[in-house]
């Protein structure tokens, strides 16, 4: 098991994606953001089952970046819950792992 997490969140649209990764990033509390275009949403809100079109971003960063990540995700999100799940690395490439930690200066 590392320190290294998997942030993933979507967005309502292109412009909102690229605007909380870009913030993420330049912010250096992620390492890097992909940003996964047009994939379709099933969901229950409110009682009702939706679809919408998304985009998702999937963000490198570290564990103790994550409580920034999630703050950043709540102040620049549209929607009232945003998505922000966080997922674990148990392993990856050496190199990768501490480009990662590099990029990444988190409050302690």
């Amino acid at each position: 098991m590392t320190d290294k997490r998997i942030v993933l969140t979507t967005a309502a649209s292109e412009e909102e994606a690229q605007n909380i990764a870009r913030h993420l990033v330049e912010h250096q509390i992620a390492a890097c953001v992909n940003i996964v275009p047009h994939i379709t949403s099933i969901y229950r809100w409110q009682n009702k089952v939706e679809e919408a079109r998304e985009w998702l971003l999937i963000i490198k960063t570290t564990a103790a970046a994550f409580e920034d990540i999630r703050q950043a995700i709540a102040q620049l999100h549209s929607y009232e819950v945003p998505e922000c799940i966080c997922l674990a690395i148990e392993d990856g490439s050496a190199n990768y792992l501490e480009w990662i930690a590099e990029s990444v200066v988190a409050k302690q």
